[in-house]
């Protein structure tokens, strides 16, 4: 999975979001996420089909909505994502919430008939905490392979990293720049001037450099670019001693179906 991806939350717009996943592929982006709930599924498969990037290229993931995760939804949604992304398969489908319909054995079980049937190429979980990462684990026979999160500098998710780096569950950090929030830091600041790049690339930076596959969202070609510009940035030790020193604990995405 290509440490760098494109998130498309709130990219609804049937023109601007195809135009962005195109634009992000030609620019150089790999890994390109998106979701039932974020309706744009059918836009992201336009561009993806619009970009000069052959599709076994393009790390494609989406993620099943709470209302879907009956074992009957999970198969006949996920067949309904594939047709508005124009593909035979996703590289990565994720269980988008533990909430909801989520039954862990039911709901699992579909999933692995997809893999079993070459829809999905990798199970992955979202807002999982540690004990539903292992819960998840006991009841797949496909091994699980991402567990998308909130993480950024006033984030920091140390013991769920530490829990998933453990088992070899990756970690995929939404939100990676706090809606913006980590510009106004000033060791973030601080650290982007010494470096000559924008706080954006050094929270990026960071996260890469904890092992965290990033996936910013971007609307405009200058914010893609710079994003993607963070693959160039090397902080030292100092830079992400400092970093992990920021005492906020700024959670950005709370809703009141959440599991914690």
């Amino acid at each position: 999975m290509p440490m760098l991806g494109l998130g498309t939350w709130q990219n609804d717009d049937p023109a601007t979001c195809a135009d962005t996943v195109e634009t992000a592929l030609e620019a150089g982006y790999r890994h390109i996420d998106t979701a039932q709930a974020y309706g744009n599924e059918e836009h992201v498969g336009r561009g993806i089909a619009a970009a000069d990037v052959p599709r076994e290229e393009v790390f494609l993931a989406t993620k099943v909505w709470i209302s879907e995760l009956s074992y009957e939804d999970v198969l006949a949604s996920t067949e309904e994502s594939l047709d508005k992304l124009g593909v035979d398969y996703v590289d990565l489908l994720y269980v988008h919430w533990p909430s909801g319909e989520y039954d862990p054995p039911e709901t699992l079980r579909a999933f692995d008939e997809l893999s079993d049937a070459g829809k999905i190429e990798n199970v992955g979980v979202s807002n999982f905490l540690p004990e539903q990462v292992d819960e998840a684990i006991e009841l797949t026979e496909a091994p699980i392979f991402a567990n998308q999160v909130e993480m950024h500098p006033l984030f920091q998710q140390e013991r769920l990293r530490e829990h998933c780096a453990a088992r070899d569950v990756e970690l995929v950090a939404y939100s990676p720049l706090a809606r913006g929030e980590v510009f106004e830091v000033p060791t973030v600041s601080e650290i982007a001037e010494k470096h000559g790049v924008s706080e954006a690339q050094v929270s990026l930076a960071w996260l890469r450099e904890k092992g965290v596959t990033a996936i910013p969202k971007a609307s405009t070609e200058a914010h893609i670019l710079d994003n993607w510009r963070s693959l160039d940035v090397d902080l030292d030790d100092e830079d992400i001693a400092a970093i992990d020193a920021i005492d906020r604990t700024e959670r950005q995405l709370d809703p009141s179906f959440a599991p914690w």
